[in-house]
């Protein structure tokens, strides 16, 4: 298999790890503010200051933070390598291209 269809190949298996990642991402992000308003409801307090600083000190919503950085740790890492073969894709048409260049300028 060639440079170029292997790195096809490549980007046609990650799209659906990145789809994952992502999607897992902004999950934990919607699931977040979701579990913060539950933490707030079970603060005991009416104070709204008192009831975010329950929520954010809870051990859930500190997890949930912890998801969201390991998600976005492997949507990025999913996206610089689909990025990666986009460029060795370029870099090989960029090359097929002057090799055409020289054949004709030689001819």
């Amino acid at each position: 298999m060639n440079e170029p269809t292997k790195a096809i190949q490549y980007l046609i298996d990650t799209a659906p790890l990145y789809a994952k990642a992502k999607a897992d991402r902004m999950y934990l992000e919607e699931f977040r503010k979701s579990r913060k308003a539950q933490l707030m409801s079970q603060a005991g307090t009416e104070v709204l200051g008192k009831q975010e600083v329950y929520a954010y000190a809870h051990e859930d919503y500190v997890g949930i933070l912890e998801g969201i950085r390991e998600a976005v740790t492997l949507e990025e890492e999913y996206r610089f390598l689909m990025r990666a073969a986009e460029a060795r894709i370029e870099v090989w048409r960029t090359n097929q291209y002057s090799a055409r260049m020289e054949v004709k300028a030689t001819q």
